[in-house]
């Protein structure tokens, strides 16, 4: 079995990159394989509470991240620095994560053996 890294960037409701992205984690992951996500940059705001996709037109990408834990996605990450730079806490997230700083992010993506970065 191979570890997988998903690296996400954008913010959600972007357009329908985030929704396509979401779409392969579960794909990979109901595969039975070792699956993480690193949320990077505005990829933190895809955890931020309080969200109304209703408005954009888009699917509501937090049911999509509540429904990881049934694919048994539970490596969370997130860059304590992104968070910091956008003014969001950890507690204005809607799902529990492990925070990295950014120095330490290096290390965390030679723990997997396939980054996909977007």
């Amino acid at each position: 079995m191979k570890s997988y890294l998903f690296v996400l960037r954008k913010p959600a409701h972007s357009g329908v990159y985030v929704q396509e992205i979401l779409d392969i984690i579960l794909t990979t992951a109901a595969f039975d394989q070792n699956v993480g996500i690193l949320l990077l940059d505005d990829g933190v705001f895809q955890l931020k509470k309080g969200q109304h996709p209703e408005n954009t037109g888009l699917k509501d990408t937090a049911a999509i991240f509540n429904a990881l834990e049934i694919y048994d996605v539970k490596d969370i990450y997130i860059e304590v620095e992104s968070l910091q730079e956008r003014g969001i806490n950890l507690c204005d997230l809607c799902l529990p994560v492990q925070a990295f700083e950014r120095k330490d992010i290096a290390g965390l993506l030679k723990r997997f053996d396939v980054v996909f970065a977007g």
